[in-house]
């Protein structure tokens, strides 16, 4: 048995427990509050990213290097995948996939590709149409999260090609959006280093993003950051400006942290934090809808790693007042890792999914309340 296939049957049998006691450790690998649980839903999907699910109830998932793009067909409504379907292959860190229309588009490096009537052709899926070719090919923070806004345009983000410098394109270091024919591409916020993750927040229709901060300042600076655009033309402060108020030692001497817009929450220092979304259902408690759930795929240079963990973030009006561990123990006290979450996506029954582009699989968290075991006598 390979180490992958190991591991995946190790959390196949220990994270389908569910946790009946707060802090307790499902069979010692993850830990979720109490009510909840947490189980493979897919377990054969190598080097799974980001995960979008089609109108018709088909889960969409991309990859970080394997170069392909699978399909699950009736995801919406199943408690267990089946067998993923590969729907494209041979492309160039398809991350990012998107629905409209019935066409699936997906983001390489520097390409949107689009396969139509997808749906209808799983089994024989189409060639691609390249929507555009114009987005730089630069593979350091090249991989994409993409994903149509209210405005039905699709967003489509620019990482910075480097740890820290200037822009050496107009399109680095930005949030980008283009019409879904791939017209009109126009920058839609700048000042951002790596974002791969964000979302429309209901009611509002404000972007939230996710933001990588650079490496080589310690292991405590600077933090990831969760930041609010509520409209276009924001800069973010890279590469001048980290966190709220922590200048660049190179770059952010003539520039202060004061000229740009300041994340929303400063989150842990090299968490990798990724995918996020607003939950949106209403199978958990109360208390966690409207919360945004992040999924940190861990540092990869700390002393000590950190990460590696789901965390939500509860906001009151454009204000977070909390930012939290939800769901932990794909690292272990000893250092072993035994998952790296990537995406998460909140399904039509209130399930959340969570992608592990390390262990090649895709979990699935429920919520399910616990039965009194007695009855309070009248008085």
């Amino acid at each position: 048995m390979s180490r992958r296939a190991s591991l995946l049957a190790t959390l196949v049998l220990a994270v389908a427990v569910t946790a009946s006691a707060a802090g307790r450790q499902v069979g010692d690998v993850v830990t979720v509050p109490p009510g909840f649980s947490i189980e493979v839903f897919a377990a054969d999907v190598p080097g799974a990213r980001s995960m979008t699910l089609s109108p018709a109830g088909t889960l969409f998932v991309g990859t970080r290097d394997q170069g392909v793009v699978y399909a699950i067909p009736a995801a919406a409504t199943s408690a267990r995948a089946g067998k993923p379907r590969t729907v494209a292959r041979g492309l160039a860190s398809p991350n990012g996939v998107a629905v409209r229309n019935g066409a699936l588009y997906v983001a390489e490096i520097s390409r949107i590709l689009r396969l139509d009537d997808i749906e209808a052709r799983l089994d024989r899926p189409p060639a691609p149409v390249v929507v555009t070719d114009r987005y730089p090919s630069d593979r350091h923070h090249g991989r994409k999260f993409i994903a149509f806004g209210p405005d039905g345009w699709l967003y489509v983000p620019v990482g910075a090609p480097c740890n820290v410098c200037l822009p050496p394109g107009p399109m680095h270091e930005t949030i980008t959006r283009m019409k879904p024919d791939g017209s009109a591409i126009e920058v839609f916020a700048r000042g951002v280093r790596n974002s791969v993750g964000f979302d429309w927040r209901p009611g509002t229709q404000d972007l939230w993003f996710t933001d990588n901060g650079r490496d080589m300042m310690g292991d405590d600076v600077p933090p990831d950051e969760l930041n609010h655009a509520p409209k276009a033309g924001l800069h973010f402060g890279f590469p001048h400006c980290h966190g709220r108020a922590i200048a660049d030692p190179q770059f952010g001497r003539d520039k202060p942290c004061a000229d740009f817009t300041p994340p929303a929450a400063e989150l842990g220092p090299h968490v990798a934090a990724l995918g996020m979304r607003f939950y949106t259902g209403t199978m958990f408690p109360a208390q966690y809808r409207g919360r945004i759930f992040i999924a940190e795929h861990g540092s990869w240079n700390r002393s000590t790693p950190i990460g590696y963990r789901v965390t939500t973030v509860r906001l009151e009006g454009d204000r977070v007042v909390s930012y939290e561990p939800f769901a932990s123990g794909w690292l272990s006290d000893n250092g072993h890792v035994a998952g790296r979450p990537v995406d998460v996506l909140v399904m039509p029954d209130g399930a959340l999914l969570v992608s592990d582009d390390h262990a090649g699989a895709i979990y699935r968290i429920t919520y399910r309340a616990a039965r009194s075991s007695a009855t309070t006598p009248a008085r």
